[in-house]
């Protein structure tokens, strides 16, 4: 039986990827994207999802709107250094003809949550202020999230917008510290596991060559890389939201570990740290499974060969 699928994002090159990976996946059924603030502004995370399902051949699966900014005080800056000023690496995808779902994205993961028969999981791979908004007007809806899997924070390797943060918990560090206490069932897909999983130009060149939705998706992808190369010296690119939907998909890709996580709330230096207590495994109702280790070389073949089916499909 597949699994209910509705993924939370900002897309974002990497969360353009992630959605894809979804559409190749038969273990689960993407039912449902919502679009928050993060990478871009709202109109362009929406305007993007919409491209990308399209560009799949999914323009039926709904997109509905989410968070326009963060809870409490606004995202400093947005990463269209790294993404583009519009998201998608500057290549510009056919318009889809479907339109955004009149309902706000809280109001659809509600509903799907609330009707579903099966437990539903859910992918957030942006700044989490649609998940903290959902957990405050409709927490009988949250309760009903079979997983949440979270691509944010660090526990051991620092930050990669500012010293200590890691982007998405960064962009609302109010709704992530809100959505790490509230108890539900949440994998915590950092930069300890995504750092070291690298896509190479090899494995890009594979799917590319598949068909037109690899190509179309390893055009996205050359920012990324031009970012990396030019930023870090390094070749290859790491595609964070891809790993936390490889989770989403297949439970126990990563090896998790139950701890106590803190968000620093704060106005210094450590905003948006995430503060993983790694003394000790957790027993408490709100610990999170935090990623602690990942066999890189297999989940970057799952991503390719994955993509590689897709583009053969499609």
């Amino acid at each position: 039986m597949r699994t209910p699928l509705v993924i939370d994002t900002d897309p974002g090159i990497d969360d353009a990827l992630a959605v894809l990976l979804a559409l190749a996946s038969p273990e689960v059924d993407l039912q449902l994207v919502t679009t928050v603030h993060g990478n871009v502004g709202l109109a362009e995370t929406t305007e993007n999802a919409l491209r990308v399902l399209h560009l799949a051949g999914r323009s039926d699966v709904p997109v509905a709107a989410g968070a326009r900014t963060s809870l409490v005080f606004p995202q400093p800056r947005r990463a269209g250094h790294v993404h583009g000023e519009a998201g998608l690496g500057g290549v510009v995808l056919p318009p889809s003809p479907a339109a955004v779902d009149p309902r706000p994205a809280v109001v659809a993961l509600a509903e799907l949550l609330l009707a579903s028969e099966q437990p539903v999981t859910v992918a957030a791979i942006g700044p989490l202020t649609n998940i903290a908004l959902l957990l405050g007007v409709y927490p009988e809806a949250a309760a009903r999230i079979g997983r949440l899997v979270v691509m944010g924070g660090s526990a051991t390797r620092g930050g990669n917008v500012t010293a200590a943060a890691e982007f998405n918990v960064w962009a609302d560090p109010e709704a992530a510290a809100a959505v790490f206490g509230a108890g539900l069932p949440t994998v915590l897909v950092g930069l300890d596991v995504t750092l070291p999983t690298v896509l190479t130009a090899e494995g890009i060149a594979r799917f590319a060559a598949a068909g037109p939705v690899g190509d179309r998706a390893a055009a996205v992808l050359q920012q990324y890389v031009d970012h990396a190369r030019s930023s870090y010296g390094v070749e290859g690119v790491v595609v964070h939201d891809a790993l936390a939907l490889t989770e989403a998909i297949v439970p126990g890709t990563l090896t998790t570990v139950p701890r106590d996580v803190v968000v620093d709330t704060g106005h210094g230096a450590g905003r948006g740290q995430t503060l993983v207590d790694r003394r000790t495994t957790s027993s408490s109702a709100t610990a999170v499974a935090v990623a602690e280790d990942v066999d890189s070389e297999a989940a970057v073949e799952f991503l390719v060969s994955r993509l590689c089916g897709l583009a053969e499909r499609t």
